[in-house]
């Protein structure tokens, strides 16, 4: 059984002209890529994501913004909640736009969302997590991740956010992110 508890309601969902306020994250790891001795020669990004429980594709861990919280502590806490993963938030990717079809309220009826986006490093994956008889997790690498997203606007915050900041790390760094933590 789990000790964590998933948060539910709306009662302190952050709004902001008219879009519901959401933070995610878009987790990773390395790899050893097949028959690479070297650690540091051959690693391979790999991106968790989740079932979605409402219909066929995947998805990255993500969920209203409430106010008691800033949006990095909302998104750590959808990765723990949804995906069972703890790690180090990294950086900002960016804010994606979406229309919710299962979440329009009074404050929201045309059901506008305004993401936030982050990556997060991930040090570990819980073996009981809230939503565990619901969410079942995957790691995908990059190009298959694209594939399997349900929805477009998080195959363009894992195209356009997370791959460009990756590389850019990599270049700057001219090693390992992982090393770093």
């Amino acid at each position: 059984m789990c000790d964590l508890v998933a948060r539910t309601g709306r009662h302190q969902q952050r709004y902001e002209a008219g879009c519901r306020l959401v933070a995610g994250c878009i987790p990773f790891r390395h790899r050893n890529s097949e028959g690479s001795e070297d650690a540091n020669i051959g690693k391979i990004v790999e991106v968790l994501m989740i079932n979605s429980t409402s219909g066929p594709g995947l998805l990255f861990p993500k969920g209203g913004w409430e106010n008691d919280e800033t949006v990095q502590e909302a998104a750590v806490r959808e990765a723990i909640e949804e995906a069972g993963v703890r790690g180090e938030l990294m950086d900002f990717l960016g804010y994606h736009q979406f229309k919710s079809k299962t979440h329009q309220d009074e404050f929201c009826p045309e059901g506008l969302c305004k993401a936030a986006m982050f990556a997060l490093f991930v040090k570990e994956e819980l073996e009981s997590w809230p939503e565990m008889n619901t969410r079942k997790r995957t790691w995908l690498t990059v190009p298959e991740a694209v594939d399997s997203c349900r929805h477009s606007w998080m195959r363009d915050a894992l195209e356009n956010g997370f791959s460009k900041w990756y590389a850019e790390r990599m270049m700057t760094a001219g090693e390992d992110i992982s090393a770093e933590h």
